[in-house]
């Protein structure tokens, strides 16, 4: 697939999921006037993104981030912590970007037409500082994948306030999968915020990460349902990544797989008020990985361009170059011309991952 058609499609399911939105918020004003704002400007980031195309310059929609380095849990098989892009909350690492720092990739993304960015971790949470730096850029959306134990009643009116920032809390099914792998209480903790984040009409979702033990009650149509109930209005599902060695025996398999992609198909079409977006399972509609700026890539927390958060292979850093100049770095530019990103038989898992040996070559060959 072309580049300028992939931004297309892309362009067009962002502006489905707002519409989704904008009818799930019909009767939440805050909502409703966020919405309504947001959908033109998206329409004009498009707008900047396609005019960049015809001058050979490819914009992703979306790109992906990880603000902190930090984190108050240690969930198992955390793939911050197996990268060690991740530590303790009271172990700050001292190269982690300022809040200015950031400030300047977002106003660098907003002049390139880019609509969304994901602020993850670590726990983004930690780093009130750039929450709160996002929050004067309202036309672009913040997706802020949280675990959801740190909020409270502050920062409960913070996303109150700021529409813009949607809380995406991460579970990995009901109480007992949940509490396994990200400790005890922290089901409760979710719990307890849903539903006072439901009750101050606040858009939120849930992001799931799909292993072969919990995927038949994730993608539940009853699970699903009782995530509506309770509020959620975005589900991510996100393939495990045995990033942690040992973890090998919880990758999904091709029949999980297969199963996958049929409840996907149920749950979109029974529940037409929830925005369901499945990595990477999504990507075999677009042809492909979406990774090193084909449709967004990663910025973590000390300002290296990556291709994705399981790809942790850099040869450019933010602090001393432009958005623009990571895109073309010598590393994106390898990976989205060798082909690896567009394999054939790509139908599951993380391709970069999988390849990572030959992602590793290409820094060394820089």
């Amino acid at each position: 697939m072309n580049l300028p058609k992939l931004n297309h499609m892309m362009s067009n399911a962002i502006d489905a999921a707002a519409l989704i939105a904008m009818g799930k918020t019909f009767r939440n004003e805050k909502e409703r006037k966020f919405i309504s704002k947001v959908i033109p400007a998206l329409k004009e980031d498009s707008k900047r993104r396609d005019a960049l195309e015809t001058e050979g310059i490819h914009i992703p929609p979306f790109i992906i981030t990880g603000i902190s380095a930090q984190c108050n849990l240690r969930c198992s098989g955390c793939y911050s912590r197996a990268f060690d892009a991740c530590g303790d909350s009271d172990s700050p690492k001292s190269n982690e970007m300022s809040a200015d720092e950031w400030k300047n990739i977002f106003s660098q993304a907003d002049d390139l037409g880019i609509s969304i960015i994901l602020l993850a971790g670590g726990e983004p949470m930690i780093r009130k500082d750039i929450l709160k730096t996002a929050a004067e850029f309202p036309q672009i959306i913040f997706p802020v994948f949280t675990n959801g134990t740190l909020l409270d009643d502050e920062m409960i009116r913070f996303f109150d306030d700021n529409r813009n920032l949607i809380p995406v809390l991460s579970i990995e099914g009901k109480r007992e999968e949940t509490n396994l792998r990200r400790g005890g209480g922290v089901y409760e903790k979710i719990e307890a915020a849903a539903e006072k984040m439901k009750a101050a009409g606040i858009l939120f979702g849930a992001s799931i990460t799909l292993t072969n033990r919990n995927i038949q009650t994730a993608t539940d149509v009853e699970f699903v349902g009782n995530l509506e109930s309770k509020g959620y209005s975005l589900v991510f599902f996100v393939e495990y990544v045995p990033a942690q060695s040992g973890s090998e025996t919880l990758v999904l398999t091709d029949f999980d797989r297969e199963f996958q992609g049929k409840q996907m198909k149920t749950l979109r079409s029974k529940f037409k008020n929830i925005i369901f977006m499945a990595f990477p399972d999504d990507e075999k509609y677009l042809d492909g990985c979406l990774a090193a700026g084909r449709g967004f890539f990663y910025i973590n927390a000390s300002g290296g361009a990556e291709p994705c958060p399981f790809s942790p292979y850099s040869d450019v850093n933010l602090k001393d170059h432009t958005l623009l100049e990571a895109l073309e770095s010598p590393l994106f530019r390898k990976l989205r011309e060798d082909g690896i990103l567009e394999q054939e038989h790509h139908g599951g898992g993380c391709i970069l991952f999988e390849n990572k040996d030959a992602v590793s070559r290409f820094i060394q060959l820089k």
